[in-house]
């Protein structure tokens, strides 16, 4: 395969309808069938999302303004000097396991949307998706204990992603990082979107999700 090229009909399509529907709530905008349809390519798909954005074009970097938001609203919750909290600092340092929960949940109050830095160890997550398949096979034999086993697996999961306490992320410059991507529009709190940068924010949204090579993700990758 041409190292400059991608097909993501490779690609499972619901792994895509994933990424989309991530574009669609980063961007604050909705993609609809006939416009997607002829998104043929990332660079198609960034200027349809560019196209749907009625806002002022400005050159400001939106990670760097997710940076800013995130140093002053973790440097008010721990009454810390906003100026000791760099790109290189540790997450794990800021949020101690013993009170992430609530502290993270300050920060998003700060913020005024979700961060979703938090997850379950992933070995109860593969213990209680396993649960959710194996019950879901048992429906064949017995119906009433096989949806019972898939009620409960699906709502200790859903526990399990509430209540977890490991962070997939290493610094505040990862989350910065994070936020600029999955929360767009939220971070331009001045109205304004950056045309030159969107193109980058779709590739690292499908990046990330769909565990490509950046490399391999140019603006040619093919739907």
């Amino acid at each position: 395969m041409d190292k400059d090229f991608i097909n993501f009909k490779n690609v499972d399509i619901l792994d895509i309808c994933d990424v989309v529907t991530k574009i669609e709530k980063s961007f604050n905008i909705k993609l609809d069938n006939e416009g997607l349809e002829k998104a043929t390519t990332l660079k198609s798909l960034s200027d349809l999302v560019i196209s749907k954005i009625d806002l002022e074009h400005d050159e400001s970097c939106t990670t760097q303004h997710a940076f800013y938001m995130l140093r002053n609203a973790i440097a008010r919750i721990n009454n810390v000097d906003k100026c000791s909290i760099t790109t290189h600092t540790k997450l794990c340092q800021l949020f101690p396991k013993e009170d992430r929960l609530e502290a993270i949940a300050k920060v998003e109050d700060e913020l005024g949307f979700n961060i979703n830095l938090l997850k379950p160890k992933q070995w109860i997550v593969s213990i209680f998706a396993l649960t959710l398949i194996a019950s879901g096979i048992f429906c064949f034999y017995n119906l009433f204990a096989g949806v019972a086993g898939l009620l409960l697996s699906a709502i200790a999961l859903k526990l399990a992603g509430k209540f977890g306490k490991e962070m997939h992320l290493k610094t505040v410059g990862d989350l910065a990082c994070k936020i600029s991507r999955e929360s767009y529009s939220k971070v331009r709190s001045n109205n304004t979107i950056n045309k030159n940068e969107v193109e980058q924010k779709l590739r690292e949204l499908f990046v990330n999700d769909l565990n490509l090579e950046p490399v391999m993700l140019t603006r040619r990758a093919s739907f």
